[in-house]
């Protein structure tokens, strides 16, 4: 009889864990992972923070480090980028923009040396590439070669945006190629006097003060004198993407990024559908820019078109 009793009490036991581990499961599978670009995360936190207030039963986290590696639900991608990943369908819909500026550390050699100049497209891709077509005289070419150009080498640095910008591609960059997220570019900077680079305005500047970090300064570029302070170290944040939003400049690297999506899952379509509606009110606190309404409304209605289909 006791071993009757103990058989059927591990039985039981062996049932139950079966069935909490198949709850287990099913709970995890229900998360929908992002991978994302360092620089965009806080707005992505932003994002599930808000839309859980509405759907508290659907789960969406930032895929970090090797979490679920090879498998996300939603990857945030650069219009310049090529989605390589079998697991999606290639469907990308547009968020806002991001844009790139030149930077070198505060108070360093290279700042010195740049100091005063301000730099036309033609002058920066001296300064950033190698290229054997210019015709620029040798003294102009001479007072950049002792600097040395930092750039990102990973699928999500700013690198090929910034190269693109310039007719360039990021193979071309000269100098030394820095692995991992591009906040590594201002680490290097850090650490060589002589160090140039580039980065995303959220990477330049901190989020909390809306000015430029304290151990970073900002190239100087040509533009019009009315918006020189805003491409300085006295720039603003917010005075300065509302002036990149009002108009192009030929100097700064400016792009599209957004969400590459499984078109198939309901729960992801409402998501960015939300995202597309409300998300975008915040693209300005975390440092990007928004998209001209017209192609805000086009990403609406593509994801309205796939939600409908569905039914």
């Amino acid at each position: 009889m006791k071993r009757l009793a103990l058989t059927i009490a591990v039985l039981l036991s062996i049932n139950t864990s079966a069935i909490w581990a198949e709850g287990t499961s099913a709970n995890a599978s229900s998360v929908r992972y992002v991978k994302a670009p360092r620089f965009a995360r806080p707005l992505i936190e932003r994002w599930i923070t808000e839309y859980a207030k509405t759907q508290p039963g659907v789960e969406f986290q930032i895929a970090k480090g090797n979490q679920n590696q090879g498998h996300f639900d939603l990857n945030v991608v650069f219009d310049n980028q090529e989605v390589k990943n079998e697991d999606f369908s290639h469907n990308i819909v547009y968020f806002g923009e991001f844009a790139v500026l030149p930077i070198t550390a505060s108070g360093s050699e290279a700042a010195k040396v740049l100091e005063g100049k301000h730099l036309n497209s033609k002058k920066l891709k001296q300064l950033y590439f190698l290229n054997d077509d210019f015709d620029e005289d040798t003294k102009k070419i001479k007072q950049f070669e002792n600097l040395v150009i930092y750039s990102g080498s990973n699928a999500s640095s700013v690198a090929a945006s910034f190269a693109h910008n310039f007719s360039e591609e990021s193979s071309n960059f000269r100098g030394k190629r820095i692995s991992g997220d591009d906040l590594f570019l201002n680490t290097a900077l850090a650490k060589d006097p002589l160090g140039v680079s580039f980065n995303a305005l959220p990477n330049i500047f901190d989020l909390q003060s809306r000015h430029v970090r304290d151990n970073l300064t900002i190239i100087g570029i040509d533009v019009k004198k009315n918006i020189e302070d805003n491409f300085s170290d006295r720039a603003n944040l917010d005075e300065l993407i509302t002036v990149l939003e009002n108009g192009k400049v030929a100097e700064v690297a400016i792009e599209k990024i957004g969400i590459s999506y499984h078109q198939s899952d309901d729960a992801v379509n409402r998501f960015l559908q939300w995202v597309l509606e409300n998300g975008t009110k915040y693209n300005h606190e975390y440092g990007l820019l928004n998209l001209d309404n017209k192609l805000t409304q086009e990403q609406i209605n593509r994801v309205k078109t796939t939600l409908t289909a569905q039914k």
